[in-house]
């Protein structure tokens, strides 16, 4: 359980960084070749670079925080106690 709550907080602060990256070094920058106005290649480049970055630590936190609270549930009410298996079997 520690493994995957160190999974789950380096994602979020990978996330974090990324955001604020992309902020930072490309605030009105989409991650698309074609906009209005022309566009560096190196500014479409680095957003959507920074852009998959972040998608995938958003992902991986999710999941992280998914199979945590699958496991918390799972603890909780799928298994049946010892004392209910006793007192089926009188």
């Amino acid at each position: 359980m520690r493994a995957a709550w160190k999974i789950f907080g380096l994602s979020v602060v990978v996330l974090a960084a990324t955001l604020g990256l992309a902020h930072l070094l490309v605030p009105d920058v989409v991650p698309v070749g074609y906009a209005e106005e022309p566009q560096p290649s190196w500014a479409i480049l680095t957003a959507f670079a920074l852009r998959a970055i972040a998608l995938t630590a958003a992902w991986v936190a999710i999941i992280t925080l998914s199979v945590l609270v699958g496991t918390k549930l799972y603890r909780t009410f799928g298994r049946p106690s010892a004392r209910s298996d006793r007192a089926i079997t009188r």
